[in-house]
């Protein structure tokens, strides 16, 4: 094999280094913990409503970018992998666990959104006329909607994304170690036995390192991209949907963890982590959104989807259950009469006075920034 030329026992060292192993583990777990919220969230309810096609699609091409990126760079680690034993592989390999786990989870993330796509928004009923002139001849179609079909679209293109950088990455791996087989012996005996021989590697070569840049650029510019369909979704909607606040909370500190995991691995360089330096930013501005949606969800008292919880709406008042239960069993004339006195009693509270006006419009301005939650 190409591999056991270019790479022999001697230019495999191995370093333990107990920081970068418990960050790695510490990020490993951290990772898995943070993503299970938004998964059980969506499957508990049962739905994926709240969630922007765009921003999953931009989401999972970015992770996938970005862990073939640190593959790309790393694979000299990994091909040394079969000098190792299985520890010492596994803690080698760590900015590797880290970007796949991220890739996998984010992904199961779409997934979960095709699947518990809402039934009553997949299709629309399309109304035609047979004969332009007869109004009788009418054909109904269920044709999918324009959300579900971009929906669609969103989980073909990052299979293909997917698929095709993978074939590329390990096109160009292969084919640049089969190129680069160097001479033998290989690496030149060290006239000093005991410090390591320390030589340049025969990669990454300059093909190989625009092609790690390229993927690395490439993750960065999709994670930028990524929050803004999101952002402006959760800004339009005014509530949470199905996003899960507990993974951006926990997430969103994590990725400075995250890039100082990855930034102290050997091969990886600034390409490697300023994907995750950039989505913990753009992540951040989206969890300050929620807990902004979700405060204003509790004023209102309404779940993170828009429905009542424990009020409904009687004569442009919000009354708890039981209020309800009690109105509609009173009489009507009791309800017509206290409405009638709440009317009475807002006409009585009416300033005469120019000045009792001016001040009453005051009072009234300084409740209009509270008109942007109740929207």
């Amino acid at each position: 094999m190409a591999n056991k030329a270019i790479y022999p026992p001697e230019f495999c060292h191995y370093q333990h280094d107990n920081f970068a192993a418990w960050l790695t583990l510490g990020l490993c777990i951290g990772l898995v913990l943070s993503y299970l919220p938004q998964h059980y969230k969506i499957i508990h309810s049962g739905t994926s409503e709240g969630l922007n096609p765009l921003y999953l699609l931009l989401g999972s091409t970015s992770a996938a970018s970005g862990m073939l990126n640190v593959i790309t760079l790393q694979w000299v680690i990994i091909a040394c992998c079969k000098y190792l034993n299985p520890g010492q592989c596994i803690e080698s390999l760590g900015a590797v666990w880290i970007v796949g786990l991220q890739w996998f989870f984010f992904t199961t993330i779409l997934v979960l959104y095709l699947v518990y796509f809402p039934p009553h928004r997949k299709y629309v009923d399309i109304t035609s006329h047979t004969v332009p002139w007869d109004h009788s001849m009418v054909t109904r179609q269920n044709v999918p909607s324009t959300e579900w079909r971009l929906a669609s679209i969103a989980g073909i293109t990052t299979l293909v994304h997917f698929l095709f950088i993978t074939f590329v990455t390990f096109f160009l791996i292969l084919t640049e170690h089969s190129a680069t087989t160097p001479s033998k012996p290989y690496p030149i005996p060290s006239p000093d036995p005991n410090p390591p021989p320390s030589y340049p590697a025969p990669y990454p070569t300059q093909r190989i390192l625009l092609w790690a840049t390229f993927l690395g650029l490439l993750s960065t510019v999709l994670a930028v991209v990524q929050y803004a369909p999101q952002l402006w979704t959760t800004w339009k909607a005014k509530t949470v949907g199905a996003l899960s606040i507990p993974m951006m909370c926990i997430q969103t500190p994590g990725a400075i963890l995250m890039v100082t995991s990855i930034a102290i691995r050997p091969g990886t360089n600034w390409t490697s982590w300023i994907t995750y330096a950039t989505a913990g930013v753009m992540q951040g501005s989206l969890l300050v959104m929620c807990i902004c949606w979700k405060v204003r969800q509790k004023r209102l008292d309404i779940d993170d989807f828009g429905r009542p919880l424990h009020t409904q709406l009687i004569d442009g008042v919000h009354r708890t259950a039981n209020t309800v239960t009690n109105a509609v069993n009173a009489p009507v004339a009791t309800i017509s009469n206290a409405v009638h006195a709440a009317a009475t009693a807002a006409q009585e509270n009416t300033p005469l006075l120019g000045g009792q006006s001016s001040r009453g419009s005051t009072n009234t301005d300084k409740k209009n920034w509270y008109t942007f939650w109740k929207k």
